[in-house]
Parts: structure tokens; sequence; C-alpha cells
């Protein structure tokens, strides 16, 4: 039951974090190519999202197929990797989300589409930061009930069976 939520849980973090990533790239291709400006204009947040963006698809591919497949990669496959992993990008998705509310202020009241993106890449940070600290909360939850730190992060383990520690 805790695999299905936490993979649900992944899935929904790397399309979040696609549409963040296509979001702000739409900013960043906005930004330098606006007229009357040099090609040198862009907001560092924006790529800061965007990295954060890709890391944490990457991050959520590879959790999801440890989980699904059950794979023991030992040290990057633990509880462990995973608190320390979600933690990264818990850090990542709040200093870009902070950063860029603070920098953008209150863009509801703006009617031009690139004030759209702007709301969009906005909400979508905060919504990625929202489930990056669910499943943070659930792993730590999960690992220390279960004394797992060092055990495979997809938590489907029987210690007479399994192939980890060989």
């Amino acid at each position: 039951m805790l695999s299905t939520i936490r993979l649900t849980l992944y899935a929904v973090l790397a399309v979040f974090a696609f549409f963040t990533f296509a979001l702000a790239a739409a900013r960043i291709h906005y930004t330098t190519h606006l007229v009357g400006h040099s090609g040198d204009f862009y907001e560092p947040v924006v790529a800061e999202i965007l990295a954060t963006a890709l890391l944490t698809m990457g991050w959520s591919i590879f959790v999801i197929l440890v989980i699904y497949k059950r794979l023991e990669i030992p040290r990057v496959g633990t509880f462990i990797a995973e608190v320390v992993g979600l933690g990264v990008l818990f850090l990542f998705w709040i200093v870009g989300a902070g950063i860029a509310s603070t920098a953008w202020g209150d863009i509801s009241l703006c009617l031009l589409s690139a004030c759209k993106v702007l709301a969009s890449l906005l909400a979508f940070t905060w919504l990625s930061w929202i489930v990056v600290l669910a499943l943070l909360i659930t792993s730590l939850m999960f690992a220390i009930a279960n004394k797992a730190w060092n055990e495979p992060l997809h938590g489907r383990w029987d210690p007479r069976v399994t192939h980890y520690y060989q």
C-alpha cells in the first residue's frame, strides 16, 4: 500500500517537474528575446527552477524504477539515500519558490501572456515543493518506524529472501 502511494506521489512529482521545466524554458526564451533588450537579460531564479525541475525529473524516474522493479542498489537505493535526495530537492524547491514569489510579487492582476506563464510557473513550483515535502515526510516516517535506513527503498523486502546483503 505504501509503495503504491509513493509511486503515485513520485509520478505526480515527475509530471509537475516536467510542467515546471517547460514553463521555465518558455520564460527563459521570452526574456532572452525581448524587443529592445540585448540577449543578456534573464532571471537567475528561473534558471535555478529549470535546473531543479531537471534534477527532480531524473530523481523521480530513478526512484519509480527502483520501487516498481524492486531494484536493490547498494548505497543509492536505500532509504537514507532517498531522504538525503529528497532533502536536497526540498531545499532547491523552497529556495526557488521563495525567491520567485518575492521577486515577482502579486502577479494575479496581470492579464498579459507573460504574466500567465509566471503565475503558472510559480504555482507548479510550489506544488512540486508540496509533493517533495509529502514524500520526505512519508519516507522519514517509514524509515524511522521500521528502522529501515539502510534497507532497499522499495520498502517491500523480506530479510530472509533479499539479495541486498550478499
